[in-house]
C-alpha cells in the first residue's frame, strides 16, 4: 500500500507567491517552494520535497516541536524546540495560500502554521543543517 499523501498543494509557481514569505536558496536566489508533502508513517516522519528538487524528511515529534504557533511560542523573538509530551502524528495536513502548510496534530494541536521558509529552515540533513533542539531568534527566519 502506497504511503499516504495530503491533498494536492495549490500551483506553487514560484512567480504566483508574492507573498515574499517563500524560502529562498534555488539557483541565482531563485523562490524556492514546497511541492509536496507526504507521510511516512511506518518512519514517523514527513517528507518535504521542494520545487528546487531537495527532499528533506522531518521527524514527526521533531516538527511537532517546532510548532511556530503563539500558544507554543508565545509572542517572543525566540523560537523553542518543545517536544511533545509523547508520541505524535499528523492527522490533516492542508495548504494555507501559497506560502505554508497547516498541520493538525494527533494530541489535538492543530493551531500551528508552518511557513515555507520556516519549513526549509527547520530542515535537519546536512545541506540544510537545521536545529536539532534548543531555539531559533526570528531575526534568523
Amino acid at each position: 500500500m502506497p504511503a499516504p499523501t495530503t491533498p494536492p498543494l495549490p500551483n506553487r509557481d514560484p512567480a504566483a507567491a508574492d507573498d515574499g514569505r517563500a524560502a529562498t536558496g534555488g539557483p541565482a536566489g531563485e523562490r524556492v517552494v514546497l511541492t509536496e508533502v507526504r507521510r511516512l508513517p511506518e518512519q514517523g516522519r514527513l517528507r518535504l520535497t521542494w520545487s528546487d528538487g531537495h527532499a528533506g524528511e522531518l521527524p514527526y515529534g521533531y516538527l511537532r516541536g517546532w510548532c511556530p504557533c503563539a500558544g507554543c511560542q508565545g509572542h517572543a523573538l525566540v523560537v523553542r524546540h518543545l517536544p511533545p509530551a509523547g508520541e505524535v502524528a499528523p492527522e490533516t495536513i492542508r495548504p494555507v495560500g501559497n506560502y505554508a502548510i497547516s498541520i493538525a496534530w494527533s494530541d489535538g494541536h492543530a493551531t500551528g502554521i508552518y511557513r515555507y521558509d520556516y519549513l526549509r529552515r527547520l530542515c535537519p540533513c546536512e545541506a540544510c543543517g537545521g536545529p536539532v533542539e534548543g531555539e531559533i531568534h526570528s531575526a534568523d527566519l
